[in-house]
């Protein structure tokens, strides 16, 4: 029979993977069997800057905490997986498909995103989507263009009337 204390700090990795799969708006698994060391510093660093974490676990550990949430993804589990947390749902996705650019070696393979089962596809979709800073500068943007107009108009109607009353 396994100790009681080993048993216990497998209970903690267990509770602590439930709690950050719960209180993360993405979840991403991916392999990063071929990673050099430096590869995956390099990964945590990104990630980091991003508010985004980086953790390896034991699949039996991730598979029983995934159990206790209701989250079927006995499938994706097999073999070395690594696993982004963020409360960021789109920020994790754009660090680990722009990373796997420069290397092969990483493999985005699922995900949970705002608490649904996200396939592949639909994660490298997300990873196009403009940062968030990106779609504000945007949406600034397409404000600065419409006041612009808005005062143009009003300049021109202004001008109108002055003529009206000369």
């Amino acid at each position: 029979m396994a100790n009681q204390k080993i048993l216990d700090k497998k209970q903690e990795v267990i509770n602590e993977i439930a709690d950050k799969t719960k209180n993360a708006n993405s979840v991403v698994l991916f392999e990063y069997q071929g990673l050099t060391t430096q590869d995956t510093n390099d990964l945590r660093r990104l990630l980091k800057e991003n508010n985004s974490e980086f953790k390896i676990y034991k699949n039996t550990l991730v598979k029983r905490a995934f159990d206790s949430l209701k989250i079927d993804l006995n499938e994706e589990l097999k073999g070395p997986k690594a696993i982004a947390f963020s409360n960021d749902a789109v920020a994790p996705i754009k660090v680990l498909y722009d990373f796997a650019k420069k290397n092969n070696a990483l493999v985005v393979k699922t995900g949970i995103v705002d608490g649904e089962i996200t396939e592949e596809a639909k994660l490298r979709e997300l990873s196009t989507i403009p940062s968030r800073e990106g779609l504000l500068t945007m949406l600034a943007g397409g404000l600065i263009g419409t006041v612009r107009n808005l005062a143009i108009c009003l300049d021109l109607r202004a001008q109108d009337l002055e003529k009206e009353e000369n």
